[in-house]
């Protein structure tokens, strides 16, 4: 056991002697959460919006106020007619126009309806979408107001509710998805030079000819790395829940547990490619390609799996930062417990105790 804890001490010396390593292992999640929390997100805010307002009655005038007064729009200009309109959008100067027919407020109050034409730069459908819904939205509520006694004739109002994320934030959707692929990178990235490094330096010879089992040597290479890794966990934890202000649901014991099982299965998966490469540079190629794709398509973080034909659907099983997403959102989103997730659980255990096994295998015939 001593020399156990000389091998992990002596691995703690590598890293904190350098650093590029600290850089990796510490900046790039901080640097990730806040891209992803602020920057990469899918929620629409400040988007340029040019209103054509005919009517100019107090009903037009209320519905421009709650759209100006919403975070997710700016309006450019309130006053704009047809052909500066269209050249604006070509321009890409406005996403969103709104125009308000003549007589808007006369055939609410008289006809019970009054059309609201909403034109929308469709070139990112997807940008447009939510752009439309969010202006559907604020006058289904002033409409709600309007008819708080009774309801227009003959016109069914759906009722919208938005679980877990009712104010449709990114940071629900990204957070959990930047916990797996930072400890995904980082867990096999590093783990992956770390034998290799022995033999570039010639020390694999001393281990070698040393009465040290290969179990153990194995595990001083993945316990710094456990505990650096466990670092970041609470790093971007805290930075979601004080910064991104999402606040962790479920357990916190629980979300720790779990994300130790997903950093071994990550390590074992590192020492794996670290067995079987001969340089740094190829771990290092192999870990952030081989790590890297997989990670961001088959793990449902940036692709809906649902959406992927079957064979991609069938490979996205064996990726462990699939089964890690769907414990973090269950447990930091839905607070859900132990119950809803111990499938998913159960199979990072078996992908960790796999890649665990084979790795011990390879450095035997290797030692041998």
């Amino acid at each position: 056991m001593k020399q156990f804890f000389t091998f992990v001490k002596k691995e703690f010396y590598h890293v904190l002697r350098d650093r590029r390593t600290l850089l990796i292992l510490f900046g790039m999640p901080l640097a990730q959460i806040l891209i992803f929390g602020f920057a990469l997100t899918n929620e629409i805010k400040n988007a340029r919006v040019v209103i054509v307002d005919h009517a100019k009655d107090d009903a037009s005038r209320s519905l421009i106020e709650r759209i100006g007064a919403s975070n997710y729009f700016e309006i450019q200009e309130d006053v704009m007619d047809r052909a500066r309109m269209e050249t604006a959008f070509k321009e890409g100067k406005i996403k969103l126009a709104i125009l308000f027919p003549a007589n808007f407020q006369h055939d609410l109050r008289h006809q019970n309806q009054a059309p609201i034409q909403l034109i929308a730069d469709a070139s990112d459908p997807n940008y447009a979408t939510t752009l439309t819904n969010y202006v559907s939205s604020i006058i289904q509520d002033y409409q709600s107001e309007l008819n708080e006694t009774v309801a227009l004739p003959y016109r069914i109002t759906p009722e919208i509710r938005m679980l877990y994320n009712p104010q449709l934030k990114g940071a629900p959707n990204f957070v959990p998805g930047v916990m797996a692929l930072v400890l995904m990178l980082v867990s096999v990235m590093m783990t992956a030079i770390s034998i290799v490094r022995e033999k570039e330096t010639g020390t694999m010879e001393i281990l070698l000819v040393s009465p040290f089992k290969p179990v153990w040597v194995i595990l001083s290479k993945a316990v710094p790395y456990l505990i650096l890794s466990l670092v970041n966990v609470l790093s971007i934890v805290l930075m979601s829940v004080f910064v991104l202000q999402l606040p962790v649901e479920g357990s916190w014991l629980l979300l720790f547990a779990e994300s130790t099982l997903f950093i071994i299965t990550c390590l074992t998966l590192g020492i794996f490619i670290s067995i079987k490469t001969k340089s740094q540079q190829v771990a290092m190629l192999i870990s952030l390609m081989g790590m890297l794709l997989p990670t961001m398509m088959f793990s449902g973080f940036m692709f809906p799996i649902e959406n992927m034909p079957m064979p991609l659907q069938v490979i996205s099983n064996i990726v462990p930062a699939k089964w890690f997403y769907i414990i973090v959102k269950s447990i930091m989103i839905k607070g859900l417990g132990l119950a809803a997730i111990w499938k998913e659980t159960l199979i990072l255990s078996g992908i960790a105790l796999f890649f665990f096994v084979i790795s011990l295998r390879s450095f035997k015939i290797r030692l041998e």
